[in-house]
Order: C-alpha cells, then structure tokens, then sequence
C-alpha cells in the first residue's frame, strides 16, 4: 500500500506541476522568461516541487545522499506542515476569488487540495513521529520567512506580487507585514498542531 502511494503522488503531483506551468505559459499576459520566474515565485509551485521531489525519490530505492536527505527525521513532518498551509490559505483566503474552469479547475483542485490531503495521510501513516521535537519549529519557519523576503524584493523591483495578502501596492507596507505576522503565527501554529498530534499518536502507540 505504501508504494502504491507514493508512485500515485508521485505522477499527480508532477502531473499538476507540468500541467499548471503550460497552462501559465499558454495564458502568458508577459513574456516567456518572466512568466516562468512568476510560476516558480508562487509558494504553492515551490512546495508541490518539494513534495514531488520528496516522493520521487521515495519511490526510488537508493543509498544516495538525496535520498539519505529526505529521509532524515522530520523532513516529511515540514514538507506536511507547508502543504497543509498551502490548502489551508488556498481555501481560506483565495478560492473564492476566481472560478477556473476545464484542466485548470482540474490542477486547482490537485495542487491546493487533493495532494495536501493526500501527503496529510501518507504523513499520518508512514511518519516516524516520535523522532520530531518540538525545537525543530523555529527551524520550520525558516522557509516562509525567507520565502517572504524574496516576494516582496522581487515585487518592489518587477511590480508583481504572488498573492494578493502581499501586494504592498495595493494595501501598504503596514498591511502587509500584519498579512505577514499572522501567516508565520499560522505556521507556528499547524507545525505544533502536527507535533502535538503526531506524539499523541506515537504515546497510544506504545
């Protein structure tokens, strides 16, 4: 069953991946080079990357140094925490202000909601839990806060924001750094949420 799991979100998610970037590119409203970088700055696509390279090479069976990575504890335990963010906010904050149609109503639901689902029980299942200390969710937040820096570097110098709860045009430098306190409070909180949760599951285990 584990394998039939990862292979499956293996090909979903590269799937969604692919298919999210052809659709941009085909839509492009600036040129090929830019829209590429736009693609990669949505915090979505870099952590739909991450979890496609997480299961990539879980399905591969090697002795690789990659693979010594991604299997290092609590690795998977972050890579849940920021997809779990990424459906959260997606359904909370953005769903209602669009209605794609066709393939990309398709990909909407795969990046921003099935696979999050999907690596939530994959987590639950196969995740060595009692290995992830509560220490480690400074280091978790490391990720979106520098995630941050570069949004907002990059819209000052391109006038192009990723999501709309950063667009320091339109809501200010003011509004924008309380959107961005309370997303890293959101991170806090989902990472000690799982913690609690996964060493919950690991004390009725013993």
């Amino acid at each position: 069953m584990k394998k039939a799991i990862i292979y499956s979100l293996t090909f979903l998610t590269w799937f969604a991946i692919v298919s999210q970037y052809f659709l941009m590119i085909d839509n492009r409203v600036a040129s090929f080079t830019e829209t590429t970088i736009r693609f990669i700055s949505f915090f979505t696509i870099l952590i739909n990357i991450l979890v496609a390279i997480y299961f990539t090479v879980q399905s591969i069976n090697s002795h690789s140094k990659i693979n010594a990575f991604f299997n290092r504890p609590g690795v998977l335990t972050g890579i849940t925490i920021y997809i779990t963010v990424v459906g959260l906010v997606y359904q909370i904050a953005l769903r209602h202000i669009w209605e794609p149609t066709g393939l990309q109503r398709l990909v909407d639901e795969l990046l921003h909601t099935i696979i999050p689902l999907c690596v939530i029980v994959f987590w639950y299942l196969y995740e060595q839990k009692s290995t992830v200390k509560w220490s480690s969710i400074p280091n978790l937040l490391v990720f979106p806060f520098l995630y941050l820096i570069y949004s907002l570097i990059r819209g000052s110098l391109f006038n192009y924001y990723p999501y709309p709860f950063i667009n320091v045009q339109e809501l200010g430098y003011g509004k924008v750094f309380v959107n961005s306190v309370i997303m890293l409070f959101v991170f806090a909180g989902i990472s000690a949420l799982f913690l609690w949760i996964g060493k919950r599951i690991q004390s009725k285990i013993r």
